[in-house]
């Protein structure tokens, strides 16, 4: 007698899947997603009711275009000055052997635990105008006018996001490191290749998916700062976070405030997707090879 053929068991078809999907969805529409609806409608308010009016009066206004440019160049720059510190600092710690170097490791851990203003207020003791380096050099040479008077410029505010941010680079390049075979670098000592040739054609090649990462989560985090730009006084340095400010809650023009904070997001948004398509090139490459 022919057996029957083994029933494959039904996919189940209970709402218990369902209630246990709700609750982390909810979360998601209270916390992210409604707050970007709410200012995407908040942009479309305009005095005679609703259309792109606000979009057009905002974005072509000559506050938001030099806002944009301040935002973009001082995040590129603080990047770029961050994956160069970040990258000396990381191959330091990791293969040049010092005193004090677990010292070092864990002040670099302790930065990321502070808030970016504190960072603000020490180059203001340090280098403000009144600061504790412009007392010394008037000590020296009696000059009563500030010898140091960036603080308050794009490079000041450059120079703080730069030494804020660096720890951002470092960790990940330092997981990346440890990673490295130590044999791998012994060997291409004892074939005669020069520290920087190991570095440039063993080291970094292994590197560049952290370097990726931290310097796409440096950018993105330093075009969204605030609170450096805020706590530096630099009243001529203008960002898109300062000019929602400024609409915001100072003269309480909401609808053009949202407008900003709309190409905020979206700027990030492709900034995030910018990072994703490279890092699965770089883990597309590495797989390959």
């Amino acid at each position: 007698m022919a057996q029957p053929p083994p029933t494959r068991p039904r996919a189940s078809t209970g709402w218990r899947p369902v209630l246990w999907t709700l609750p982390p969805l909810l979360v998601v529409v209270l916390i992210a997603v409604y707050p970007i609806v709410r200012v995407l409608t908040e942009s479309t308010v305009t005095p005679h009711g609703r259309g792109a009016g606000t979009w057009s009066q905002v974005l072509g206004s000559r506050a938001f275009r030099d806002a944009l440019w301040r935002t973009v160049s001082i995040a590129l720059c603080s990047t770029a000055g961050c994956l160069v510190l970040g990258t000396f600092l990381a191959v330091v710690l990791a293969f040049v052997p010092f005193p004090g170097a677990g010292v070092v490791g864990r002040l670099v851990d302790t930065v990321l635990t502070l808030p970016s203003f504190l960072v603000t207020l020490a180059f203001t003791f340090l280098y403000g105008t009144a600061g504790a380096v412009n007392a010394l050099i008037t000590q020296l040479t009696g000059n009563r006018s500030p010898a140091l008077n960036f603080l308050s410029t794009p490079t000041g505010v450059i120079l703080a996001e730069i030494t804020y941010f660096t720890p951002f680079v470092v960790r990940p390049l330092l997981a990346a490191f440890a990673q490295l075979p130590r044999e791998q670098l012994d060997v291409a000592a004892s074939l005669g290749a020069s520290p920087w040739r190991v570095l440039r054609q063993v080291v970094l090649p292994e590197a560049w998916p952290a370097l990726a990462a931290g310097g796409s989560l440096v950018l993105l985090l330093t075009l969204n700062e605030f609170g450096i730009v805020l706590f530096t006084g630099a009243k001529g340095v203008i960002t898109l976070p300062a000019l929602i400010y400024t609409r915001g809650i100072v003269t309480f023009d909401l609808p053009g405030a949202a407008v900003l904070a709309s190409v905020q997001v979206l700027l990030s948004l492709a900034l995030y997707v910018g990072y994703r398509l490279i890092f699965a090139r770089f883990t597309g490459i590495r797989k390959e090879g």
